[in-house]
């Protein structure tokens, strides 16, 4: 029994793997991921123009219970730093078992080229330890990112992951997905943020993605999302708690055919300035 679980999830785990820039931020998932428009420390996994964005020292740990199996577990951290020279920021990321396990480190850099733009950028550095008869793969992968800010209310942002295909097996010439993402975000009211993207991956359907949050009340956070891949759909709902600098946040998405993720993030920021 144990030998045919551990095949199904080798057999699984290749299809979900975040290989293809896995999401990160129970903020954005609370959102169905629809967050390339919308600035966090988390933009370091989603479109790393937004760390252009933010002041002082930030850093977050996050982890995804997917589909309710440790061996699918997302477990990643980051830091993001200010300064004059632009903002500088460090990603890791663990996903996988004993026998199938994934490894994820980026160093990203952002800048703000005028009041209305910026411009992110990241390399990514992969290990991915297989069974021993697949053997281990080491590649380089990189990410760009461009956030614009027409006004005070609005966000547009787009995004690429590894614009240069990179190789992760010689097999077929087997390489990481090109993916393309372009969304905007719109602040409606100070309490209500609207968002609005699409995603590309080269070799799938696109899909769309749509996201609200709404301060309830204080300190207080709602958030709800649909993502639509053809004739699929996935939901997410999310809560989050912000209190002096400190936000904590909580979300569960619906996997049109698997079952549901649920996922925690904490995120600390150390800049007096704001909260």
């Amino acid at each position: 029994m144990k030998k045919t679980y551990t095949f199904l999830i080798l057999l699984i785990l290749p299809f979900i793997s975040f290989a293809d820039n896995f999401p990160v931020g129970a903020n954005s998932s609370g959102m169905a991921y629809s967050t390339v428009a919308v600035p966090s420390l988390w933009s370091i996994y989603s479109n790393q123009a937004g760390l252009a964005q933010l002041e002082g020292y930030s850093f977050g740990v996050h982890y995804n219970n997917t589909f309710g199996l440790k061996e699918f577990g997302v477990k990643s951290s980051a830091f993001a730093m200010s300064s004059k020279a632009g903002a500088f920021g460090l990603t890791y990321t663990n996903y996988g078992f004993s026998q199938f396990n994934e490894n994820k480190f980026g160093l990203a850099y952002a800048l703000k080229l005028s009041k209305y733009l910026s411009i992110g950028f990241q390399m990514d550095y992969f290990m991915i330890q297989q069974a021993a008869y697949y053997g281990n793969i080491n590649t380089v992968a990189g990410e760009i990112g461009l956030l614009a800010k027409p006004n005070e209310k609005m966000y547009i942002g787009a995004h690429v992951f590894n614009p240069v295909p990179a190789q992760i097996s010689e097999y077929e010439n087997e390489r990481m997905p090109t993916i393309f993402r372009l969304g905007m975000g719109y602040q409606f009211t100070e309490k209500l943020l609207f968002a609005i993207e699409t995603e590309k991956d080269l070799e799938q359907k696109p899909s769309f993605k749509t996201g609200i949050d709404y301060n309830l009340i204080s300190q207080l956070y709602l958030r709800s999302g649909i993502e639509i891949t053809g004739k699929d759909y996935a939901y997410a709902f999310g809560t989050g708690y912000k209190f002096k600098g400190v936000s904590l946040d909580l979300s569960v998405n619906k996997h049109p055919v698997l079952d549901y993720n649920t996922a925690v993030s904490l995120h600390v920021n150390l800049d007096k300035k704001k909260e």
